[in-house]
């Protein structure tokens, strides 16, 4: 049975998991679609910031004590032209796909979230067509440019 924690600050943080870990994890997990983990830290201290226009949340998702997926939620500080949550980063452990713990783990993540959410996705990301049976669909493309 999957146990969903939520972390609105790192002092909520269970028991035999740290900061450091959930980074690890998911520094991991989400394989060749993720980030640093200077990025992800950086990501957590948003999650957890007081400051205003900032914020989120944190989830974890065990079985038998193992963590097996994670989860944040940025807050954007916007609405209506921006979706006021960012889903920034999902993973899975990859023992443990294919179960639902994914889409538990998101959904119990919009139950957390008022307004929309945003994600965003690779396009050859597998996990996009779970986002797409959950309900995201793709709005617009994104293009950056890199001011170097």
């Amino acid at each position: 049975m999957l146990k969903i924690n939520v972390i609105n600050n790192v002092n909520e943080i269970p028991g035999g998991l740290n900061r450091d870990k959930i980074v690890d994890f998911l520094f991991v997990h989400l394989d060749q679609f993720g980030d640093t983990k200077s990025a992800i830290n950086k990501c957590l201290d948003y999650a957890f910031s007081d400051e205003k226009g900032e914020g989120g949340f944190v989830l974890t998702a065990h079985v038998d004590d193992q963590l097996v997926g994670a989860l944040i939620m940025n807050f954007s500080g916007m609405s209506e032209y921006i979706p006021e949550n960012v889903l920034v980063y999902i993973a899975v452990h990859r023992d443990y796909r294919g179960k639902g713990y994914g889409r538990e783990i998101i959904e119990k993540a919009f139950e957390l979230c008022d307004g929309d959410v945003k994600l965003h996705v690779e396009y050859d990301n597998p996990a996009k067509r779970l986002y797409e049976r959950i309900g995201f669909v793709n709005k617009y493309a994104e293009m950056r440019y890199k001011n170097s």
